[in-house]
């Protein structure tokens, strides 16, 4: 083969030093196609020898329709999510999987909260608010979209992504006609909780929740705020621990975050509430939720598990509780994720939906234990 000259490398530059045509040599570089390996070998030598390192990305991208890049959208600030070690790991194993294939992921927090006012409790009377869209759900490239949180009712962020025609994965939510779905067992986990704590003789038992909806609130729940609630994971173990028992009060919060649970914890467990009338146990829908519960019963000088028990859901690792072990629902965090990527494949393949469930199991630690004998 003699060296050509001048200019810019380029496929076609390839193809006339190899001796085959622009589509042959195209196959050589894309590993598919009828195309023996002698003659991929002479493409690739050609292409060596005039320093071409394969096709342009973005024309592939635009020939084939697709840009590449999935949308993950995970419904928050993103400082905020990656204080929460169930949203690292649910990315870790998502990521992991998109990233084994070449495909490039776009973190979209798609806001779908409402619009600073007031204090941000349920409205009562007032007229409903708009709710917020991120400019990235409206216009980004993405070929796939993961709803890792999942929908809610009249979601903002699905109809967005419908509106462009962009297929969604849904984690935890709503079930979307068409769409793969990946969810967890947790309504089973959550029963499974509370029944050990009924083993334990615990009757008093107190919950602290995930947000209910797209209002951010703190405050106890009755009936009808229980009624409305619209996040999946929050309705799911709602019910799980309606299955069992009904709870003597139910603080819902605004995050899944330490602060919360501790600020739940200092109402339901606060020095001014009789010891006779105080919850002898708390379940809480998160980790991390617990874990501010239980930070708040030493502030209060509440032993645990002889004065109370606590326990959480998620199965985190978290040393700095120490010496306290969590009692807690551990679900399958990094395969959950791992579940969500392989579901986008699925879409990119053209395979029809699925829907996948997720196990979970209780992991007793040392947050619970027998229900305290009060004279």
């Amino acid at each position: 083969m003699g060296r050509t000259t001048g200019g810019r490398p380029t496929l076609a530059r390839v193809a006339e030093l190899a001796g085959v045509s622009v589509s042959t040599a195209s196959l050589a570089f894309s590993g598919a196609g009828p195309i023996t390996p002698e003659t991929r070998d002479r493409v690739l030598a050609a292409a060596a020898e005039l320093g071409y390192s394969g096709p342009n990305p973005l024309g592939r991208q635009l020939r084939s329709g697709r840009s590449g890049i999935v949308g993950v959208v995970i419904g928050d600030q993103p400082g905020r999510a990656f204080r929460d070690p169930v949203s690292v790991q649910v990315l870790d194993g998502l990521m992991t999987v998109l990233g084994e294939q070449g495909l490039g992921v776009l973190l979209v927090p798609g806001s779908d909260r409402f619009p600073a006012s007031g204090d941000g409790a349920a409205g009562g009377d007032e007229a409903p608010r708009a709710t917020l869209v991120d400019p990235l759900v409206e216009s980004a490239a993405m070929d796939v979209a993961v709803l890792v949180w999942g929908v809610l009712s009249d979601d903002p962020n699905l109809a967005a992504l419908q509106r462009r025609g962009v297929p969604v994965v849904v984690g935890e939510g709503h079930a979307v006609p068409g769409a793969p779905l990946v969810r967890l067992d947790d309504r089973g986990g959550t029963a499974e909780a509370v029944r050990h704590l009924r083993e334990l003789g615990h009757t008093r038992i107190a919950e602290i929740t995930l947000p209910l909806g797209r209002d951010e609130r703190s405050g106890p729940l009755d009936a009808a705020r229980v009624a409305q609630a619209d996040r999946t994971p929050a309705r799911n173990r709602l019910a799980g621990v309606r299955d069992v028992v009904e709870p003597v009060l139910s603080w819902e919060t605004p995050a899944s975050l330490v602060e919360h649970g501790r600020d739940a914890a200092m109402e339901i467990l606060g020095q001014w509430v009789p010891a006779d009338e105080r919850p002898t146990a708390v379940f809480a829908h998160s980790d991390l939720l617990a874990a501010g519960a239980v930070i708040a019963a030493r502030e209060l000088g509440l032993r645990v598990p002889d004065d109370v028990s606590i326990v959480g859901f998620d199965g985190i690792d978290m040393p700095w509780l120490s010496p306290d072990v969590l009692t807690s629902v551990h679900q399958p965090l990094t395969e959950k994720g791992a579940a969500l990527g392989r579901a986008v494949l699925g879409v990119l393949a053209d395979e029809e939906p699925a829907t996948t469930e997720m196990p979970v199991r209780l992991v007793p630690g040392t947050t619970t234990g027998p229900a305290p004998v009060l004279s």
